[in-house]
This record gives C-alpha cells, structure tokens and sequence, in this order.
C-alpha cells in the first residue's frame, strides 16, 4: 500500500535549521507532485510549497519562500524539505502529501497523507 513517512522533526532554537524528510513505499515519486503542509495547535493547515517531478515545478508561500528549500532524493524516493532561518512562528506539525502530477491546484488533489512530523522552535 502507498506511505508517506515524514521525519526529522524536532526542536530547534530561532535561526536554527532542520530537514525534513518524506520517504514513499507503494509508489515511486516520479511524475507526481509533493506538497508540504503544516499545522499549528488552533490554526488551521497551511499549504506550504509543491514540487512536482512531472515537470520540475516547485513553489513557494510567501511566508516560506526564501527559507525554505524542497528537493527530490531520487536514490532514496524521498522528497526533502531544507528548513533555514526557523521562527517560532513555523513551529507545528508538518505533513507532506501526494497530490496530482501537477502543482497547480495540489491543495484540492491530494491523495495520501504522512502522519506528520513535529518541529518546535523555542529558545
């Protein structure tokens, strides 16, 4: 059956890094599109960045653009997600999940969810 396993979540001072890692069985990522979210205790989820291994896309949301950095492991099947420059403000849980092949739209297509890692940014 399809998994996605998302780890490397921990705790982290401000200004510190972390990498995340979404590794799949059942499928392999390949013309497809990853998503990454996150959800913080009484906010709702956010939609983070999308990379698609269909045609190369990745974007961004504004409040992770230029810290944050999504890249395929194609020897590991895995999606990584390079967090810099952490704020307490990116503090929750973090989801990657399988959506269609494209990254336009991925919110309203997703497919399988990871059981989410959990990253804290506390001094």
């Amino acid at each position: 059956q399809v998994q996605l396993v998302e780890s490397g979540g921990g705790l982290v001072q401000p200004g510190g890094s972390l990498r995340l890692s979404c590794a799949a069985s059942g499928l392999i990522l390949e013309d497809i599109a990853i998503g990454w979210f996150r959800q913080a205790p009484g906010k709702e989820r956010e939609a983070l960045l999308c990379i698609s291994t269909y045609d190369g896309t990745k974007n961004y949301a504004d409040s992770v653009k230029g810290r944050f950095t999504v890249s395929r492991n194609k020897d590991n099947n895995t999606v990584l997600l390079q967090m810099n420059n952490l704020k307490t403000a990116d503090a929750a849980a973090y989801y990657c999940a399988k959506t269609y092949y494209i990254c336009s739209g991925y919110v309203q297509n997703i497919d399988y969810w990871g059981q989410g890692t959990q990253v804290t940014v506390s001094s």
